[in-house]
């Protein structure tokens, strides 16, 4: 087809009119006449800039908030063997390195119940964990801590506020007709030894109101409460509060 006829049908199409052949006048060229389409330069693709969080060197935990510094985990079992990460279990435990102002309760101002330094085994799912400095702190509420743990040995554990801290009792090895039992099939027990008693719970007023549970009782509590620790004795113990007690044996 030649150019002419081109021109003429392209004229004849509504989609092609803004690529019409033109006139334009320009004050310092005079007349230029426009009929090819000259190809844009490439488009510049922007990407949105990645926003870096400042680094804060402190946090102030406020009202009855703490900031616990976690515990590393550990990466080797007791026996030596190198854990993978995925095998390495969750730190309850850490230090305080800063404490809140504490609450109003009535007329009273409570203090936290732990101080700066102090080493803390905590729940396991509680608080909001943050990361400054190069390593991970975890922000609770001081109800949240379990208990002051100064050495390696768990029966050493302090209870705070109105948790107990019970030995559990070895499960059943056989069933009352004489078969043994695995691992997998042992009842979970829920009987135990009290080995230390917290302070107490706060009042109306402020004021701890002392424990009716004393180490040396045997208890029996909810079957899934509390918190479970292993001894390096390899006993079981569980820390849990008092209301989950359900009975003193004798």
């Amino acid at each position: 087809m030649a150019t002419s006829q081109m021109t003429a049908s392209l004229r004849n199409l509504p989609a092609f009119e803004r690529f019409q052949p033109s006139t334009l006048r320009f004050p310092s060229l005079g007349h230029v006449r426009i009929g090819t389409l000259t190809q844009t330069s490439p488009s510049l693709v922007v990407k949105a800039a990645t926003v870096v969080t400042p680094k804060h060197t402190t946090v102030k935990p406020l009202g009855e908030r703490v900031l616990v510094k976690i515990k590393d985990a550990e990466e080797k079992t007791a026996g030596g063997i190198l854990l993978p990460t995925t095998a390495q279990s969750k730190p309850q435990g850490g230090e305080v390195v800063a404490v809140g102002e504490g609450k109003s309760i009535g007329k009273n101002n409570v203090d936290i119940s732990v101080k700066t330094g102090a080493q803390v085994v905590y729940s396991k799912y509680a608080g909001t964990e943050v990361e400054f400095n190069g390593s991970k702190h975890l922000i609770l509420r001081d109800d949240d801590i379990i208990g002051i743990l100064e050495t390696d040995e768990v029966k050493d554990l302090k209870p705070l506020n109105d948790r107990v801290l019970i030995k559990v009792a070895d499960a059943e090895e056989k069933t009352a007709g004489g078969l043994l039992l695995t691992e997998a099939t042992k009842e979970k027990p829920s009987i135990g030894t009290v080995i230390a008693v917290g302070p107490g719970p706060l009042d109306e007023e402020g004021n701890r109101k002392p424990l009716s549970i004393t180490p040396g009782n045997t208890v029996l509590y909810s079957k899934f409460a509390g918190n479970d620790f292993k001894g390096k004795d390899d006993s079981n113990y569980i820390a849990l509060r008092a209301s989950e007690i359900m009975a003193i044996l004798s």
